[in-house]
């Protein structure tokens, strides 16, 4: 457990301040973070990339309180959000546009267009059909999306099969063949300026394997795409 949640006569307590007393005073439910925690954890994180040149987003589909958000905002973090609800509650929350991916599967038009006006950072393409409507609505509104392409490495990351997302079969992403194709036709539609690649593998994963096998097949995949003469940063 984390030592900002600990028991106190078999009461559990939040940087020293009981539930039960927090249950009492404002009812149940009763949601309860602890800022400590938060910020030791980000904290930790944050060190461990200190050498590297890298953008840290908080998964907004996990926390959408605008306190845990803020939060995060004044320690520098970027959001990585899934919906345009999720956007609005991140730059509301003061995090900067250049520091905010939109992942997910199912962007609307009208999310997509939110998402180039607001200049954010990167949008995470999960297919050709949304790749092609990406760059009729950034034409439309005469800009440019700065995009990455989610590979698919087809690694089992080993959790519940309901949360895994990194095998063909769960249907999520760009089959890994697939991907020099795809950012071909990225590089010759108007409006799109592919800058990336994106991976996701599963949820709740407890073991590393899992992620060492998946980055060391998309780093290998970027190399050769690099190498083909794709101006690809990240």
């Amino acid at each position: 457990m984390d030592p900002s949640f600990s028991y106190h006569n078999g009461v559990l307590h939040a940087e020293g301040v009981s539930i039960q007393t927090l249950a009492d005073t404002v009812g149940t439910p009763l949601y309860c973070y602890s800022k400590n925690a938060l910020e030791t954890n980000y904290r930790a994180v944050a060190a461990a990339f200190a050498d590297r040149d890298a953008r840290l987003c908080f998964a907004m589909k996990s926390n959408c309180n605008p306190a845990i958000l803020s939060l995060f905002a004044r320690l520098g973090a970027g959001a990585d959000v899934v919906s345009g609800g999720e956007l609005f509650f991140a730059r509301k929350a003061g995090i900067a546009p250049d520091r905010i991916v939109f992942s997910g599967v199912g962007k609307s038009k009208p999310e997509l267009a939110t998402a180039l006006h607001e200049g954010i950072f990167q949008l995470n393409i999960e297919s050709e059909s949304e790749l092609r409507l990406l760059s009729a609505v950034a034409t439309e509104l005469n800009t440019t999306a700065n995009i990455a392409l989610r590979v698919n490495p087809d690694v089992d990351a080993g959790t519940h099969a309901k949360i895994t997302t990194g095998k063909y079969s769960s249907k999520f992403g760009i089959a890994f063949e697939e991907v020099p194709n795809l950012l071909s036709l990225a590089t010759n539609l108007p409006g799109i300026k592919p800058q990336g690649l994106a991976v996701h593998i599963g949820s709740q994963i407890t073991r590393l394997e899992p992620f060492a096998d998946a980055f060391t097949k998309v780093a290998r995949l970027f190399a050769d795409l690099r190498g083909s003469g794709y101006p690809l940063t990240h």
